[in-house]
């Protein structure tokens, strides 16, 4: 199996606590997932991660806007002229607009933290970088079962993506690395087939194809009645307009084990076999792990389970790394996928 992975994740690293259901937290998303994941890859023989190669902005313009790319290029840097903060600041919106009142384009930076952003993530000096180093992990993974050199490939991308849609960035999600390739897929005039395992639903990529007849989007997830995104992810959501039916999402109740999590799963799958997609893009988050912070209750033994069940689709697959937060148990958890997988 082709393992991509860089380094340029590394310029991206918060940690300034914010609040959690009231609590303040230290931030989870941190570098060392990457080197935990990899390590574990590498103990389990699965081979050594490739070095990507630039894709430039061209294909993450076929998913972001140009303004909102542009903001997310020079908004650390006008954060700093703005309020004389140093490098090592994190650049956060705190106001937004009311709804359903007239409005401008936004200009100051402030402002356009707010307008651009659906959370309080913040934009570090070298998120940008880190982003787009994301998006070129992904893509050469993806290029390598797009040109049919590889069956199933891994992108190892850090920050994630699939919190992140059209102009907007939440969820620790910058670029919506999944979604890139999806669209690069399709450019090639593919059908693609979305699959979502994230604990947390991904509410960017919803957003980004949801009116599209060419690319399925399925999530499992955490049901957004009490955990993130939370106005995302419900079940009567199905796609609108040429993406009707094109949408499926499966709200799990927290706490959910294998005896629930495998029928939900077994049922998106057979969503994606009768969509009869060319190529199916798996957003893996392993935040379902029982030791993981979040609420559901997978065991190790599970995630192989989901493997198996993956590649029992026979299609070509890009495999992207989203979340998983617990770093004794992420590598191996991931591992356990890719090795049925692959």
């Amino acid at each position: 199996m082709l393992i991509t992975a860089s380094d340029a994740h590394r310029a991206h690293h918060p940690r300034t606590p914010f609040l959690d259901r009231g609590v303040l937290v230290d931030p989870p998303e941190i570098p060392e997932r990457v080197d935990r994941i990899l390590g574990a890859i590498a103990d389990a023989g699965l081979g050594s991660p490739r070095e990507p190669r630039a894709f430039g902005s061209a294909p993450i313009t076929r998913v972001h806007t140009p303004e909102y790319l542009e903001f997310l290029e020079r908004a650390h840097a006008r954060w700093r002229e703005a309020t004389g903060l140093g490098e090592s600041s994190d650049a956060a919106g705190y106001a937004r607009a009311i709804r359903d009142q007239p409005h401008i384009d936004p200009e100051h930076i402030i402002t356009q933290l707010g307008w651009y952003s659906h959370d309080n993530d913040p934009i570090l000096a070298g998120t940008c970088s880190a982003a787009c180093g994301a998006v070129d992990v992904t893509l050469s993974a993806w290029e390598a079962v797009a040109d049919g050199h590889e069956r199933v490939a891994y992108a190892c991308a850090r920050p994630p993506g699939h919190h992140a849609a059209a102009d907007s960035f939440a969820g620790y999600c910058y670029l919506n690395n999944a979604a890139i390739a999806a669209q690069a897929w399709t450019d090639r005039g593919a059908r693609v087939a979305i699959v979502d395992v994230d604990y947390h639903h991904g509410n960017g990529t919803q957003q980004i194809f949801y009116d599209r007849d060419d690319v399925l989007f399925v999530s499992l997830h955490a049901d957004p009645a009490f955990d993130y995104p939370f106005f995302l992810g419900f079940a009567g959501e199905r796609g609108w307009g040429a993406g009707e039916d094109c949408n499926r999402n499966y709200p799990l109740p927290a706490g959910t084990g294998w005896d629930t999590y495998g029928p939900a799963l077994a049922n998106a799958l057979a969503v994606v076999r009768k969509f009869a997609p060319d190529g199916v893009v798996v957003s893996l988050g392993v935040d379902t792990a029982a030791e993981d912070p979040d609420t559901f209750a997978l065991a190790a033994a599970d995630f192989p389970r989901m493997g198996g069940e993956l590649a029992a689709l026979d299609r070509p697959t890009l495999v992207v790394q989203e979340g998983g937060y617990c770093l004794d148990v992420l590598g191996g958890n991931v591992v356990g996928v890719l090795r049925e997988l692959g």
